[in-house]
């Protein structure tokens, strides 16, 4: 009997620190994965992302350095340049900002490439 208070303790107090445990992770915003489409299948399209959302844009045979991007309406979304660093490459995209609806042109600087216009809509 004398072992039983010690032990129902330390079920408790670890119960309570499992509990703590979960809700110091909580205070982290969720993950948004990014959604992922080729160049050459976005003309035309919207694509729908929510707030802190990427559109990753497969460049495929092309360069990912080799496109640059203009959005209509800067406070909703921007255009993030591709790059190769260290090993790694970085397919262009665009971030989602804030909530509305903007037109997106990419163009390709290696020419001979129509641009791709397309609309980004962003909800919260």
């Amino acid at each position: 009997m004398i072992l039983a208070r010690p032990l129902a303790a330390l079920i408790v107090l670890g119960f309570v620190v499992s509990v703590a445990g979960c809700s110091a992770s909580g205070g982290s915003p969720p993950v948004i994965a990014p959604v992922v489409r080729d160049a050459g299948d976005l003309q035309g399209e919207t694509v729908e992302l929510q707030v802190g959302q990427m559109l990753d844009i497969d460049t495929g045979d092309l360069a990912v350095h080799s496109y640059s991007g203009a959005v209509d309406d800067p406070s909703v979304a921007k255009f993030i340049e591709g790059r190769e660093d260290g090993g790694a490459t970085y397919n262009p995209g665009i971030e989602a900002l804030a909530e509305g609806k903007t037109q997106v042109v990419l163009s390709n600087a290696d020419g001979g490439i129509q641009d791709v216009t397309f609309t980004v809509e962003v909800s919260g």
